[in-house]
């Protein structure tokens, strides 16, 4: 089985690279001359050239998968996807990280780079360039996925002669395409409430999206979602084709998302269809696997038997996916102060991102718990921060490591990228979505939902001494719950949102931009949309507040 993960890793990487002169031959012709029906003045290749490789349909939907990961056309920089934000800074996963944990009690950061403090103090305009970023890598990466859907409609196979064998394996790339598109909406969703709405049946070049409201949007993730399941990869079906690929269980994995969610997005609950959803991907052969927590967030987790609890994730690699945002980032960041670069497997530390006293003290016993999950590092660390920009204000955390379960490091000599696979989804958020649904009503079994925390818990404690009971299930246990096992995942800011503990409830240090904390106006639980895009686009309302 690992030398099947590892293989795949690196066939996923292997096409992921492939695909960069493909795409920018693809979109060459995709520019406003389209609408007048111009043909390129210069030896550009049209589309239809482009495909005349069968590869080019693979390669193309790897591109979709990459724009999580990387941020441009060469990498680690050059050729940028995104014009306007540092090429590192504009990284998709990079960041979404920073929309989900920055603005909450999980993480702040040192560095003084533009606007960036005012995600965790929470004091932002739509102005800011790290959400307006955010907004522009979203519709980027809707763009993507609706191109390669205009490109590969049953007409345009038949134009093309495209065998009926490649035709049957386009029409699950289609599926997977769409899945992307329904997650990146999602967070659109979730991070934005009511942005501007495109598909294939849009029209290529000056055209001004139309502005979704946010329970429309739901409808239409729900109802896309729903409507692929059909066409994606039996969940487990083939490892070694499907690592780093969306399969059913990761359709099944959203449609949770947002009904746990759905109170917030729609006004109206779906805890019901949160037990559904969560009891097929349960059933659908995922374990928590009999090895320590911290081997989910090492360089070999794709192959150190973490994989087998992961449902749907983000290959990295030191040698084929360079670029200084997702896992470069969320390794080097961390690291400064005593702190022991190599211990990480990388070449240095950013002294950049630390915890608050408040995410600490989720732990029982705090630093001198027996809790595996409790990975703070405290030397030469004060817990307080009394400044935000001193690196040893504040705990560091030592989550994320390049280096293997032996400890040697990843495959990049230089030590600059690594090795780590991001996990975006974990049968671990699938059993604490469970237990939520259950003790908001939604059915299920509290006694079935105890028994799921506690394989949280004793991977995490290495024995029964962490057991909870049922009296113990209750919504404040299981808001900390989820931050002790999921934190640094990119969950905190919609828990928060969904827990009424985002805005004008919950405090932490320089939440506010006060050194004790404050809370902020309720509709912070929305990011503004961005004021260039509301300068060009007369279709958009602002969201309120701002």
């Amino acid at each position: 089985m690992k030398t099947n993960y590892i293989n795949n890793k690196a066939m996923m990487l292997r096409t992921i690279k492939s695909i960069l002169v493909l795409f920018a031959l693809v979109l060459s012709v995709q520019s406003c001359e389209d609408r007048l029906d111009l043909q390129p003045e210069d030896a550009r290749l049209t589309a239809d050239a482009a495909f005349e490789n069968p590869e080019a349909y693979k390669q193309f939907l790897a591109k979709i998968y990459a724009g999580i990961s990387l941020s441009g056309q060469e990498g680690p920089a050059g050729a940028p996807d995104l014009a306007g934000l540092d090429e590192g800074f504009s990284n998709y996963l990079r960041l979404y990280w920073k929309m989900q944990e920055l603005t909450t009690d999980e993480a702040l950061i040192a560095w003084n780079d533009g606007t960036i403090q005012d995600l965790h103090t929470q004091v932002w305009t739509s102005g800011n360039e790290f959400i307006r970023t955010m907004y522009s890598r979203l519709m980027y990466q809707i763009a993507l996925t609706n191109e390669f859907l205009r490109q590969t409609t049953d007409s345009k196979l038949s134009d093309r002669g495209v065998a009926a064998d490649l035709r049957a394996e386009i029409q699950t790339y289609r599926a997977e395409a769409r899945f992307m598109r329904a997650l990146t909406y999602w967070h659109a969703m979730d991070l934005f409430g009511n942005p501007p709405f495109v598909t294939e049946n849009d029209p290529i070049g000056a055209f001004l999206p139309p502005q979704i409201q946010r329970a429309d949007l739901f409808t239409y993730i729900e109802s896309e979602l729903l409507d692929i399941l059909d066409d994606l990869a039996e969940p487990n079906a083939d490892p070694i084709t499907y690592y780093g690929r969306a399969d059913r269980a990761a359709a099944w994995m959203v449609l949770a998302k947002i009904y746990l969610n759905a109170e917030v997005y729609t006004g109206t609950a779906r805890n019901a269809d949160v037990i559904t959803y969560t009891n097929n991907i349960i059933g659908a052969g995922y374990s928590i696997p009999n090895v320590p927590y911290t081997h989910s967030f090492q360089a070999d987790n794709d192959s150190n038997g973490a994989q087998n609890e992961v449902i749907f994730t983000i290959p990295f690699d030191g040698l084929r996916t360079q670029a200084f945002g997702g896992m470069t980032f969320m390794t080097h960041a961390p690291v400064g102060g005593s702190m022991d670069p190599a211990e990480f497997g990388i070449n240095g530390g950013w002294f950049g991102v630390r915890t608050t006293p408040t995410f600490v003290e989720v732990f029982p016993g705090e630093e001198n718990s027996n809790d595996g999950r409790e990975l703070f590092y405290t030397d030469g660390q004060e817990k307080d921060i009394a400044s935000v920009s001193t690196f040893t204000d504040g705990y560091a955390i030592s989550k994320y490591r390049n280096v293997d379960v032996d400890g040697v490091a990843g495959s990049d000599t230089s030590g600059d990228h690594t090795d780590i696979d991001f996990p975006m989804f974990r049968l671990a958020d699938a059993y604490l979505m469970y237990a939520e649904a259950v003790v908001r009503g939604g059915g299920g079994s509290m006694s079935t939902a105890v028994g799921y925390i506690n394989q949280l818990r004793g991977r995490a404690y290495g024995n029964t001494s962490g057991d909870i009971a049922e009296v113990d299930l209750n919504l404040d246990f299981i808001l900390d719950e989820r931050a002790r096992e999921l934190y640094w995942e990119c969950h905190r800011r919609t828990d928060l949102i969904r827990f009424n503990q985002f805005s004008d409830n919950g405090v932490w240090q320089w939440k506010g931009g006060v050194q004790q904390g404050s809370t902020t106006e309720s509709f912070r639980d929305l990011m503004p949309l961005p004021a260039v895009d509301l300068g060009i686009n007369t279709n958009l309302e602002q969201n309120t507040g701002y």
